[in-house]
């Protein structure tokens, strides 16, 4: 399956890294690492294997047909195997704009920096190059430091912070808010 409002299913920089439409056969383990991580997203709790296939099968799915999906979703191929999962989800057409999302295998953290990189500069393509989106953002929670400084390297600005706009772990955190425009976004590399 495919998203009918890409130009193209896969995008790629260089031989080693891959961006293509979300795989079903990704789903289980991007549950169990989206599980493992829940303390850097949004999820509140736990997802069960019932519930990550009842969503690919009820919102995944049905979206490809879309002119306009809220969320286009990838796995993240590096040497043909997924490292991770992301895509552009809280999608304003309109305004041609959405919010980047990424999450990694937690295995693999030590890689970190230049997985995200490559991430960002395969995103950018299909924000920028194919959707011809006008903004990316994202929402970040304090304390991921090099996830932050990362964004900011590539060229995204930041642009203000939520204070203690989540619970986690007891702690209040702040979410701090960042964006890259598509007229800026080819000077970062």
């Amino acid at each position: 399956m495919s998203y009918s409002c890409l130009t193209t299913q896969h995008f790629q920089t260089d031989s080693s890294y891959t961006l293509t439409t979300i795989r079903e056969q990704d789903m289980e383990s991007i549950r169990l690492w989206r599980n493992a991580q829940i303390d850097i997203l949004r999820q509140k709790h736990p997802i069960s294997p019932e519930e990550q296939q009842h969503y690919y099968q009820n919102a995944v799915l049905p979206s490809f047909k879309l002119d306009h999906p809220s969320q286009i979703l990838f796995s993240f191929i590096q040497n043909n195997v997924c490292v991770g999962y992301g895509g552009l989800v809280h999608i304003d057409w309109q305004a041609k704009r959405g919010e980047v999302s990424f999450l990694i295998n937690p295995n693999l953290m030590d890689q970190y920096p230049t997985l995200f990189k490559k991430y960002l500069q395969l995103i950018r393509m299909v924000a920028f190059e194919d959707l011809k989106f006008h903004r990316i953002f994202t929402e970040t929670y304090q304390s991921r430091t090099e996830h932050i400084a990362i964004l900011e390297a590539f060229g995204f600005q930041f642009e203000g912070k939520m204070r203690d706009h989540v619970l986690k772990n007891g702690s209040w955190q702040d979410s701090l808010m960042h964006g890259l425009l598509a007229k800026d976004s080819y000077y970062a590399a």
